[in-house]
């Protein structure tokens, strides 16, 4: 399995090594998301009991190379191409255009060496990487054809996190807030600044990414439907708490720190990922943790009834 693990991992080692500034944690201009890819499919690798035969092995390492190979033409030219093709297509938000491709080829990449490793069996074996990669894609695609307010249902529910908000400002005396629609207006220590939020700026991308990744690990998980569905719960509640703190934090950054544009989106561009992909690994570990404890209890439980009999 070990060799499985290397193969499978080779094309995002390739990217940390050869290109480690392309490791970005903004969402849209970089492959932070490949690290997390990497954690979870060594995760649920790891300790597999599984053989894999030599022929299967040796039948992905062409597949990872190609990989590689496209990963080499992206950083030589051909992302300039994308970028081409993005603007034919009139593309608004070239970055999620061309970003969204890398998660794409990687997440068609894990699912087809893990269909050679396990055959229809990946599904519940090591799902999570592909689908966090797949729904990664998906939500760019979304980011990149339907940028900003356009796509209304995602839209929807910005409002109430913008409310939300400027009532937690004002409740901890921050500076002034203001809130109406998806805009705040702020005036702190640095001066005033208008901040226009959109469905990913609210982390509702992460909402939708953290449903199909727990998605996944619930299914794969022998624990009863109902404390799969309290599990769901808590995680979509616990991710709703970190896109208000991460607003919050952007709010606390213009108000406190500063109202320079170019600073303040720095701080912008990290403080999404930084955040949410923490917390997806962390509540996924927890879980673990919890079920595991509760599965060894069961079993002692169970071996002290057998010998007490």
């Amino acid at each position: 399995m070990i060799i499985g693990i290397i193969i499978i991992s080779s094309p995002i080692l390739f990217a940390i090594i050869a290109y480690p500034d392309s490791i970005a944690w903004s969402w849209n201009e970089g492959r932070g998301g490949y690290l997390f890819a990497l954690i979870f499919v060594v995760a649920e690798l790891i300790g597999l009991k599984i053989l894999i035969s030599k022929r299967r092995l040796i039948a992905t390492i062409p597949i990872a190379v190609g990989v590689m190979g496209y990963l080499f033409l992206l950083e030589n030219g051909f992302r300039d191409y994308l970028t081409k093709v993005g603007e034919d297509f009139n593309v608004q938000l070239i970055y999620s255009w061309t970003w969204m491709w890398d998660f794409i080829v990687m997440a068609i990449f894990f699912v087809i060496v893990l269909s050679v490793f396990f055959g229809k069996r990946w599904v519940r074996i090591a799902p999570a990487a592909p689908i966090f990669l797949t729904g990664t894609g998906i939500i760019l695609s979304l980011d990149a054809f339907f940028p900003y307010d356009t796509l209304g249902p995602l839209q929807y529910i910005v409002p109430y996190f913008v409310q939300a908000n400027v009532g937690i400002i004002t409740l901890l005396d921050l500076g002034m807030a203001v809130g109406r629609d998806n805009v705040m207006f702020l005036r702190g220590e640095h001066g005033s600044m208008a901040l226009q939020v959109f469905w990913p700026s609210a982390g509702v991308h992460s909402i939708i990414i953290f449903s199909l990744v727990i998605g996944a690990f619930m299914l794969k998980m022998n624990i009863p439907r109902a404390r799969k569905s309290v599990y769901f719960v808590i995680g979509i509640i616990g991710t709703i708490c970190v896109n208000l703190i991460r607003i919050f934090s952007l709010s606390w950054y213009a108000l406190k720190v500063t109202t320079d544009p170019v600073a303040w989106e720095e701080y912008h561009k990290i403080a999404g990922e930084i955040m949410f992909l923490p917390w997806l690994f962390a509540f996924i570990l927890i879980v673990i943790i919890i079920e595991s404890r509760r599965l060894k209890k069961i079993e002692s439980q169970q071996t002290d009834t057998r010998n007490s009999l």
